[in-house]
This record gives structure tokens, C-alpha cells and sequence, in this order.
């Protein structure tokens, strides 16, 4: 049995193994667990009740994270991406006031649209077709992103004030202290080339914060803990009855939707794409021309998952950032994912006991990922302003505008631009074309 899996997923090609999978898999799985939590919180705000959008986001995880692993044979996890509830709670919902069941019924319609695109390898195409130095500068950008999540979610850095956006954190507070010695911790287990120094890293800050929390609770403000304990660790999942199947999807196809439909499915369409690629670059799957061998399939996990999220009661899913901490632990096949998605049904019963993990635990994790994943930087072509300042543009945007989607359509908008005012416009091909109409059209028509 074992031999079989091991075949099945290529470990001997891939010169990996069960450990490395497993290890992967769980590593992944801990730095994006916080989305069990966080993403019904945020769609809580466009009216979507709490406890079935969580059962709605880990369904929808684990189906998606299944079918990249058994299907795709890749080790990324697939989940609803951050950065689209907010778009649908605070923008669709809030600001313009569409229903969430009419801004699902966008979501599904995308993702029947990747679909089509995919199974025709449109998609696939595209990606393709992208220049080397935009492909690093994905893997880049992800990387200083991962860096800014991390650093934010610890508490190292904090939102500042209008003039100075973003300040040190309070140094000083416990919660901060931990974070800063866990990222030397795991950078001292790395340097040491110790097996599984983020996910060690990870559990042994929140066992400690819990071991101080219990013997020493004298050193936290009163009222304030470390690690907020749940009371049950067990629990069934709530009914998935009041969000299953309500997107209205007539209501998306009036004209007065197109805005937020043509968001929706640019947005995905990027960020899947530079995802998918970033992250294979770091994981050294692509092959000598640049390419993922096969895109098609992750591609096709992502568009059914996105329609899948859709039904359920959830938001645009897609290959999370989050598997860079994975990849980095040594996950190379579908087997990683295939622990992933397992852990995430698991949650369905013990998202409690997964809530336990605190932000100061998980984000210097992500701090470090990010640290590694900015390596690629020095193959851009720094001689060569032409591909220099796209990548530049890319970068930057993807991490300061803390959206990837904004960073990658900027930079398919500006490379035909500036190879344009080079005189060098040969140089662009035509799908780079089509990608520059979808990104121009993205920000046209964005509901800012």
C-alpha cells in the first residue's frame, strides 16, 4: 500500500518521502489554520451567519486542498482567499449594497468561467506566455508579503497613524517578546539544519505561552492571556443549511453587477496564476523554459474550487501563500496537500483546538518563509530597465498595497508600457496583450 502511494505521487522522482510530505503538509496546515477563524469573521460582517460560513471555509479547504493533492499532485493547499471576503464584506456588501447571496452568485459564475478557461487551457496559456523576470518577481513579491503578514500578525509591526501607515509594534509586551524569539529561535534551528524548524518553532511558542500563562500569570495585564484557551476542544460543526446553495446568481448578471464581477474574476484570475507560479519557482518545480509542467490541473482544482466555495456558502478560494512555509519544510508532492486538506476536515470537530495556535506563534513562521522566498530577486535583470521596472512595479504593489492581485495586474498593465517607450514593443507577445487588456480593464472598472 504505502509503495503504492509513494509511486502515485512521484516521491522517487521527486526524491522525497513520508516524513518530508507529512511534515510539510501539517506545517502548511498550522500557518493557515487562522482561516478557519478569520474568514467567517470577515464575511460575519457582510451578514453571512458565523457558524455555518466556517463549516462553508473549511469544506470548501479541504475539497480544494484534496483535489490539488490526489488530482494535481501538488503541494499546495487551496482555501478562500484573504484579501476577496473583505472585497465582498466591506466593498460588494457595505459600501455598494449588493447581498452576499448576490455577490456569491459572481463568485460562482467566476469560478464557471476559470472553468471553461482551463478545460480550453486558456489559462494555461497565459501563464505560459508571462516573462521570466515577471515570474520571479511573483515569487518575490509573495515573499515580502508573507514578511508583511508575518511581521503584522506577530505584533512586530503595527498599523501606525495618517503620514506614518505602519509603526513598530509594542516591543515590550509579552506577546511581542514571544514573537521576536521565536523567529531566532527558528532562524537558530535552521542555521543548526534541524528538521522541521518552523513547525518546531511554532509549537513550542504556543506550549510555552500556555506553560507561562498557567504558571506565571502574573506577568500579563489583567484580563488579558496569551493564548485564548477555549472551554471544549471537541465540538460538532454548526448546520450548513442557512448558506448552502443561496447565491442568487440572476441577481449578479444586471449590468450594475459587471463592476464587481469583472473584480472578482480578475483578481482570482491573477493571483491563482502568480501564486501558482511563485510558489513553484521556490519549490523548484518548473522545468528549463520557465514553465509548471501540467499547469492546467492546479489550475482546474482552483476553478472548481472557487465554484464549489460558491455553493457552499463561502467566498473565491485558490493556492494560499501559506504552502511557501510547507514547501520549505520539504513538501514536493500531492501527498503534503493530501495531509493538509485531512487536518482542515478534521477542524469541521476540532477548529477550537486549532484556534488555540496565537498570531505571535505563526507569523514569525511566515516572516521566515518570506525571508527565503525573496532569494529569486537576484536573477531579475537589473541591467535592463525594460524588465526591471515591471518587476519593480510588481513587487512593491503586491506587498504595500498588501493585495497580490493589485502588484501582479499593475505589472502585466505596465510591462507592454514600458517596452512600448523602450521601442522594444516586439518584445511583447500577444498573450502579454491579453493579460494588459484584462489588468487595464481591472482598473477601469474597480469599485474603489
Amino acid at each position: 500500500m504505502l509503495q503504492m502511494i509513494k509511486r502515485y505521487f512521484k516521491f522517487d522522482e521527486l526524491n522525497t518521502d513520508f516524513r518530508h510530505e507529512t511534515m510539510g503538509g501539517l506545517t502548511t496546515f498550522i500557518t493557515m489554520a487562522y482561516i478557519i477563524i478569520v474568514n467567517p469573521k470577515i464575511l460575519e460582517i457582510a451578514g453571512i451567519p458565523f457558524g455555518p460560513s466556517m463549516v462553508a471555509t473549511i469544506i470548501s479547504a479541504f475539497f480544494g486542498t484534496m483535489l490539488m493533492g490526489v488530482y494535481a499532485k501538488r503541494p499546495f493547499a487551496v482555501a478562500p482567499y484573504m484579501g476577496q471576503n473583505a472585497f465582498i464584506a466591506f466593498t460588494v456588501v457595505k459600501v455598494m449594497g449588493f447581498s452576499w447571496q448576490t455577490a456569491l452568485g459572481a463568485i460562482f459564475i467566476g469560478g464557471m468561467l476559470f472553468t471553461a478557461l482551463t478545460l480550453f487551457r486558456v489559462r494555461s496559456w497565459l501563464a505560459n506566455l508571462i516573462p521570466m523576470n515577471l515570474k520571479i518577481a511573483f515569487a518575490v513579491g509573495i515573499g515580502l508579503f508573507l514578511t508583511f503578514i508575518g511581521l503584522n500578525e506577530s505584533g512586530i509591526v503595527s498599523i501606525g497613524v495618517p503620514g506614518a501607515p505602519v509603526n513598530i509594534g509594542k516591543l515590550g509586551q509579552p506577546a511581542q517578546i514571544m514573537a521576536i524569539v521565536t523567529v531566532l529561535a527558528i532562524a537558530f534551528l535552521m542555521i543548526r539544519k534541524i528538521k522541521g524548524s518552523m513547525l518546531i518553532g511554532i509549537l513550542g511558542a504556543t506550549g510555552i505561552a500556555l506553560l507561562l500563562q498557567w504558571l506565571a500569570p502574573g506577568i500579563l495585564p489583567e484580563g488579558k492571556s496569551l493564548v485564548q484557551v477555549p472551554e471544549a476542544l471537541v465540538s460538532l460543526p454548526p448546520s450548513l443549511g442557512p448558506v448552502f446553495l443561496q447565491l442568487d446568481i440572476l441577481g449578479a448578471l444586471s449590468w450594475g453587477f459587471f463592476s464587481v464581477i469583472l473584480t472578482v474574476f480578475v483578481m482570482d484570475f491573477v493571483d491563482t496564476m502568480g501564486t501558482l507560479i511563485g510558489l513553484s519557482y521556490r519549490a523548484k518545480l518548473l522545468d528549463e523554459k520557465g514553465e509548471l509542467p501540467e499547469i492546467e490541473k492546479p489550475m482546474l482544482c482552483d476553478a472548481l474550487a472557487t465554484t464549489v466555495a460558491s455553493l457552499l456558502g463561502t467566498t473565491t478560494t485558490g493556492a494560499y501563500i501559506e504552502s511557501a512555509a510547507g514547501i520549505e519544510e520539504g513538501a514536493k508532492s500531492g501527498f503534503a496537500s493530501v495531509v493538509t486538506a485531512v487536518l482542515f476536515l478534521s477542524a469541521l470537530f476540532f477548529a477550537p483546538l486549532f484556534s488555540v495556535i496565537p498570531p505571535f506563534a505563526y507569523g514569525p513562521a511566515l516572516i521566515i518563509v518570506g525571508m527565503l522566498m525573496i532569494s529569486p530577486v537576484t536573477s531579475i535583470n537589473f541591467d535592463d530597465l525594460s524588465e526591471l521596472i515591471p518587476s519593480f512595479i510588481t513587487i512593491t504593489l503586491m506587498c504595500f498595497t498588501y493585495n497580490l492581485g493589485i502588484g501582479m495586474t499593475a505589472g502585466f498593465v505596465s510591462y507592454p508600457v514600458i517596452k512600448l517607450f523602450a521601442g522594444r514593443v516586439r518584445e511583447v507577445n500577444a498573450g502579454m496583450w491579453v493579460l494588459f487588456a484584462f489588468s487595464l480593464a481591472f482598473f477601469i472598472f474597480y469599485p474603489y
